[in-house]
Order: C-alpha cells, then sequence, then structure tokens
C-alpha cells in the first residue's frame, strides 16, 4: 500500500515551527511535546520528524537510524518523567492509534506516552451487537 503523506497536518506545521508545542525532547529524528489535551498527568506525544502517516508506513520507509533514533526517544522519555520501572518509576503506557479503525485523527506517526498515575485496563471492553 501507498501513503500520502499531508505536510498541512498540525504536526507537520509543529514541525515547521508554524504552531508552538511545549518541548519535552528533541534529537536529530524526533520530537516530544506536551498534549495539548493531556488525559494524564503526564501526557507526551512522540513524533518522528520525517512525513509518516503511521507505524507501518514509518516501519516500511524510515532509515535504520531514523528507527533507532525514535525507539530510543520513546526510552528517554520515561528517563526524562522518571518512571521507568528499572530506575524506581511506576512505569507507562505508550499506544499509537492507526486508521480508521484505530480512531488516528492526524495523519502522522505518533506515539502517545502516558504515566504518572494508575491507568487502568488496556481497552475496556465493548459489547458487539451480532
Amino acid at each position: 500500500m501507498s501513503y500520502q503523506y499531508d505536510d498541512q497536518n498540525v504536526f507537520a506545521k509543529i514541525l515547521r515551527g508554524e504552531l508552538p508545542c511545549k518541548k519535552v525532547y528533541e534529537s536529530e529524528h524526533s520530537l516530544a511535546f506536551e498534549d495539548i489535551a493531556a488525559i494524564t498527568k503526564h501526557h507526551i506525544l512522540v513524533i518522528p520528524k520525517g512525513p509518516y502517516v503511521c507505524f507501518d508506513h514509518f516501519a516500511q520507509a524510515a532509515s535504520s537510524d531514523e528507527i533507532i533514533d525514535y525507539t530510543r526517544a520513546i526510552g528517554e522519555i520515561s528517563r526524562i518523567l522518571e518512571v521507568a520501572p528499572s530506575n524506581g518509576g511506576n512505569g507507562y503506557r505508550i499506544l499509537s492509534n492507526t486508521g480508521k479503525d484505530g480512531a488516528q485523527m492526524v495523519p502522522h506517526l505518533h506515539i502517545h506516552f502516558f504515566a504518572g498515575e494508575p491507568l487502568g485496563s488496556m481497552l475496556q471492553k465493548q459489547i458487539r451487537e451480532q
């Protein structure tokens, strides 16, 4: 499948400096900033700087350097927020929504990093009508 990247999405505008963000971390290939509609004590968005629509697009098209940098950026956020269990923290959750069924709202790969409070079960069960 081919991906069409929309360079007018909100994250592309943040990367170009057209919109502000409250930066938490930045590296050569990644940017992390506070979500303006935070739903937990720590709600950070981690995005690659490249034009990738979703995680599978990133996995197929990103360079090894971009993939390594992005993965390490997520680990660095856990260190900055002092939530990594290896350092005595209480943990965190990462989530990436993809496509219509995944409820993706911004067509730029992003990981939601949630921490700072108990998060409960992963997904609430939904009763499906048959």
